[in-house]
């Protein structure tokens, strides 16, 4: 019980966190276009975070996604940070999107015997 209650107290800090991105989307629309669609593919994800977070169970292919894209988002960024295409401070980022994608691993919901039972019969 504890373990849900952590997975949907994470699955709406992020879902607040991503959705937050509205603002600076507005601000970078016309500066930066690849930074604007990228904050908004996490501002869509955010929402659904937040709507996951009712029923984490029937939602384990958003949060293995958003936990396994976090991971390829900090190996892309440690690379570029390494190889001088990005600034070293992002790699406080990097740090983030790992800590978000280790808590939504360990956190996540185990697969439904029911469904495995029914898969198999």
């Amino acid at each position: 019980m504890r373990r849900e209650r952590a997975l949907k107290v994470v699955l709406v800090s992020l879902g607040l966190l991503f959705s937050a991105g509205v603002y600076p989307l507005m601000v970078f629309v016309k500066q930066d276009p690849a930074l604007a669609m990228m904050l908004s593919l996490y501002i869509i994800r955010g929402i659904f975070l937040l709507l996951a977070a009712r029923n984490p169970s029937a939602n384990r292919s958003l949060i293995a996604f958003t936990a396994w894209s976090s991971f390829a988002h900090a190996a892309l960024m440690a690379v570029q940070a390494f190889r001088n295409l990005i600034p070293r401070g992002e790699l406080l980022g990097v740090a983030a999107l790992v800590v978000i994608g280790v808590a939504l691993i360990v956190l996540a919901p185990a697969k439904s015997v029911e469904r495995v039972s029914a898969a198999v019969a």
